[in-house]
């Protein structure tokens, strides 16, 4: 009898999954009959895996998008999570992860304001920081489109209603000029930057991709998280995304208490500490994170030395 109890705690145990967060709400598997009273539509991207447990289909984006929508439906209260097919979709446990990290980067503190630079029409961090610790959000993107389905879905929602200001970059060339305002007072700023260098690159990320979830080779595929160009390419990739971003964040450093973004590839890091270096960061953390098989990270920055910032936190 003992042996079945400490083999169901086992079984039980090896449910959770113990590299996110701990206050992921994601950290379960799926239940699969919850998120399909959600979102019944799930049903048909639903099969039997080799050991004869439902799963779905996560190479077609239309799955991925759905299972997606159910998760904000049961676990954050966001029932309305509409825009187009051709804009990414993003995986909600990884940028959950995001939020709390940077949560505890700031250690509790209230009254947040917090500058998402690349929002995108599924307006995730937004709907995640308002839904986890009632933020408030300044919200940018290149893609006036993208805004406009963003904002819908904010004001779809009454429990993130009133807590996004949507701003639109009207240079691609820049990240924070002409977004940040004189007198704005930003905790802290969140980036995902577009990773790939080229569309050739995007498409060669995605065909391993659904190569590694199906086990299968195909010679095209879609983008099995979708994504416009603006949202995955940038020329020069992460590494030069990254670097244009701390290069201007210098211009910023009294507006904003910490810059972050995640970083993809490790071995960028090295370049992005040797320019905060040089441009006079105070403090730079790195923040490791593990989702699924896929290990990220956030650096994050300030220029402000730690009697600004409690002079900068009082006013």
């Amino acid at each position: 009898m003992l042996g079945k109890l400490n083999s169901k705690k086992m079984s039980e145990k090896s449910k959770i999954k113990t590299n996110l967060h701990p206050r992921n709400k994601n950290r379960e598997q799926y239940d699969l009959k919850a998120l399909l009273k959600e979102v019944p539509e799930l049903k048909i991207y639903i099969q039997p895996n080799k050991y004869g447990e439902d799963t779905i289909r996560f190479s077609e984006p239309a799955a991925v998008k759905l299972l997606n929508k159910a998760i904000l439906s049961s676990n954050y209260e966001v029932k309305y999570w509409e825009f187009p097919d051709t804009n990414l979709c993003p995986p909600i446990p990884g940028r959950a992860e995001y939020i709390h990290y940077v949560a505890d980067l700031l250690k509790g503190k209230k009254n947040i304001t917090c500058l998402d630079i690349g929002v995108g029409a599924n307006c995730i961090y937004p709907i995640l920081g308002i839904s986890e610790y009632n933020w408030n959000f300044i919200a940018t993107d290149v893609n006036k489109d993208a805004l406009a389905h963003a904002d819908k879905i904010i004001q779809s929602n009454p429990t993130l209603k009133g807590k996004v200001e949507f701003r639109l970059q009207e240079d691609k060339n820049n990240i924070f000029k002409t977004i940040i305002k004189p007198t704005d007072k930003i905790h802290v700023s969140i980036c995902n930057p577009p990773f790939h260098a080229s569309d050739k690159d995007a498409l060669k990320g995605s065909t391993r991709k659904v190569r590694n979830l199906t086990g299968k080779k195909f010679e095209k595929v879609k983008l099995n998280f979708s994504g416009m160009t603006n949202e995955l390419v940038y020329e020069g990739g992460e590494k030069q995304f990254i670097q244009n971003m701390i290069i201007e964040s210098v211009d910023y450093a009294q507006n904003c208490l910490w810059f972050t973004s995640l970083v993809s590839n490790e071995r960028n890091l090295n370049r992005f500490y040797s320019s905060l270096e040089k441009y006079g960061a105070t403090d730079v953390k790195t923040i490791h994170m593990g989702t699924g098989n896929k290990i990220s990270r956030i650096v994050a920055w300030t220029f402000m030395t730690d009697k600004e910032q409690r002079e900068w936190k009082r006013s």
